[in-house]
């Protein structure tokens, strides 16, 4: 079993995006396993889960540490999501030798596809902040849907276990804080991985010499993703996994690298202008809340005195 730097620095790439965000873990590393590294779909999406499940603990471990994982929401999850992850790989296998690896191609690119979009919608809603985290109602049926529909796509694909479930636990629960959010899918997420890696054990095509090199790179940029992950600005996070899993779904779905670069570059375009608003707007808001605070006020009000 040979350590591959290459394949180790990709890793630690996508495991820093994964532990600065929570999210763009199968999303990133499966397309660059495929197009970059040229592996087998089915090989690459088994050795990908493993690594994920091993990966997911790092980030989950930080979040867990600061109090911002709901424990109660992790479990309606899991109900949801574990048998199904392990349905999805059965599904997966019952496709056939023959028509798996074309297949899973035009699948992931479908689902990076609506990852993005997931992502795109997850920037667009306005969501309320909440003084108490943790204060809603679970509502265990739709909780225990969307790790259903969550966990079929990750054991058949390996993607979503971040993106997707995260904009759907969004829209169920709007009032639910940013950080709550992402560390509560971290921690929902390994017993999913979990149960997709264990099928893709039995069924899949998992390559120990692959996953060893994602792992020796992965394991090291979670940590260090999560460490920095309260400093990392959102509005610049965020459009640069839009426009790689945009990217990556359209060279997987068989569009021409030429048109592929071209949409990327707009995109890249359009998320740089949209950053530089989201940090205008940012100091704006902040010149205000200054200038409209207590302290300010009283100090722009207050005569000197005269002796």
């Amino acid at each position: 079993m040979n350590l591959e730097a290459p394949m180790s620095i990709a890793g630690l790439v996508v495991g820093f995006m994964v532990g600065l965000t929570g999210m763009g873990g199968g999303a990133l590393m499966t397309p660059i396993l495929v197009l970059l590294f040229r592996i087998d779909p089915l090989a690459a999406v088994s050795s990908d889960l493993v690594a994920s499940f091993v990966m997911k603990p790092v980030g989950a471990g930080v979040h867990y540490r600061r109090g911002t994982v709901n424990l109660h929401l992790v479990r309606w999850l899991a109900i949801g999501s574990v048998p199904s992850a392990f349905a999805g790989v059965l599904l997966l296998d019952a496709l056939g030798a023959d028509e798996v690896q074309s297949r899973l191609k035009t699948m992931l690119g479908v689902v990076l596809i609506a990852a993005a979009a997931a992502m795109v919608v997850k920037g667009l809603i306005r969501r309320p902040e909440i003084g108490d985290p943790g204060a809603f109602e679970i509502r265990r049926l739709p909780t225990i849907l969307v790790g259903a529909v969550g966990g079929v796509i990750v054991g058949m694909t390996s993607v979503g276990a971040g993106s997707l479930i995260i904009v759907m636990l969004m829209l169920i629960y709007p009032t639910i804080s940013s950080s709550e959010l992402v560390g509560t899918d971290l921690v929902q997420a390994i017993p999913l991985v979990g149960a997709a890696s264990l099928g893709h054990i039995f069924f899949g095509d998992l390559r120990m010499g692959l996953t060893a090199s994602l792992l020796f790179g992965c394991v090291p940029g979670a940590y260090l993703g999560a460490r920095v992950s309260s400093r990392a600005p959102d509005h610049v996070i965020r459009p640069v996994l839009i426009v790689v899993l945009a990217a990556s779904a359209l060279k997987l779905l068989g569009v021409g690298t030429t048109i592929v670069l071209c949409a990327a570059g707009i995109a890249a375009i359009g998320a740089a202008i949209n950053g530089r608003r989201h940090a205008s707007r940012s100091r704006s808001s902040t010149s205000t809340a200054v200038m409209t605070s207590p302290t300010a006020v009283d100090s722009a009000t207050s005569i000197p005195e005269t002796t």
